[in-house]
């Protein structure tokens, strides 16, 4: 009793949880996925899902949001904590096997990508063993860590960001029913410090939140203009005034963590890339682990900016 208080308070504390779409209409973004979600659920069955795509994109609420609209019971399972081969089978046997209330069984293995490959084998097999009553829903980051059996199984879904208009109007309508007050320069902000990525965005909002007021601090406005301005000069500038232009935006805006502005990178990569988008990968990806362990992030991340500007120029 004390525990599932607990996780009542939470849910009714957390806005990402207090406000997760629970029904298709109250769905965010993903256009293409509405008639086939909207059949399953008239069905009311589905086949086994692999729903793919970055975090915080709406995976696991599109997972959370079939179970709770069929007739089924349902396990949920998050694979980043539980990936062995005992937890997996143990798990899922006991469940798969057991007599429900419904005529249906769901499992539900949320960031199955991290699940070992001995695992996924497993799990085909079992997957394979109580197909006639039991559904799979499987989410992940990155598809291609799921071993070919377990996707030739499913049907595979990709899971796109809502646009950044669609974002900060539900942010704005988080803040309405929470009665903050707001203004529409403050939401922006809020957007793009962690756009594409939903719940990070629903969180920052949150914390940002005193007596009432949306009140962003210095650090988020200079940290989301510096990042948006290295994209307007990717995308804009000649070669010559690119290098110099961004060695001055990060010299001043004094950030020494280029996390986001990586991701940042990847996910605008089409915009800035101009026809060169699989070789910016290639040089985002290897300035992104070299990152971690050299001693002036600095240099390195401009050493990447030359690469990068040499390429689309």
């Amino acid at each position: 009793m004390g525990l599932e208080k607990n996780m009542s308070e939470i849910k009714n504390t957390l806005w990402v949880e207090k406000y997760r779409p629970s029904t298709l209409d109250s769905y965010i973004g993903n256009q293409h996925l509405r008639s086939k979600v909207k059949v399953y659920i008239e069905s009311g069955d589905l086949p086994h899902l692999l729903l793919y795509g970055r975090a915080g994109t709406g995976k696991t609420t599109l997972a959370k949001l079939l179970v709770n609209n069929i007739d089924c019971d349902y396990l949920y399972i998050n694979a980043s904590d539980e990936n062995s081969v005992d937890v997996v089978r143990e798990k899922v046997k006991n469940f798969a096997s057991t007599l429900g209330f419904a005529d249906m069984k769901v499992i539900i293995l949320d960031e199955c990508d991290y699940i070992t490959p001995n695992a996924q084998a497993a799990l085909r097999n079992l997957m394979e063993t109580f197909s006639k009553s039991c559904r799979f829903i499987l989410t992940c980051n990155y598809v291609e860590r799921i071993i070919d059996p377990i996707q030739s199984r499913c049907q595979s879904f990709q899971i796109i960001p809502p646009d950044r208009k669609e974002v900060a109007v539900h942010l704005n309508n988080i803040l309405t029913k929470e009665s903050v007050k707001s203004d529409i320069e403050d939401i922006v902000t809020i957007v793009n410090s962690g756009f594409p990525d939903l719940r990070r965005v629903i969180n920052a909002a949150q914390r940002q939140v005193v007596d009432g007021k949306l009140v962003i601090d210095e650090g988020m406005s200079i940290q989301n203009d510096y990042k948006l301005q290295v994209l307007e000069i990717l995308q804009t500038q000649d070669k010559k005034n690119s290098f110099k232009n961004i060695r001055q935006l990060l010299a001043d805006s004094k950030v020494t963590d280029f996390s986001d502005l990586f991701r940042l990178l990847f996910d605008t990569v089409d915009d800035w890339g101009r026809g060169h988008v699989a070789e910016c990968i290639l040089v985002l990806a290897q300035y992104q682990q070299s990152d971690a362990v050299v001693v002036d992030k600095e240099i390195n991340i401009m050493a990447m900016f030359i690469e990068i500007i040499g390429k689309i120029k």
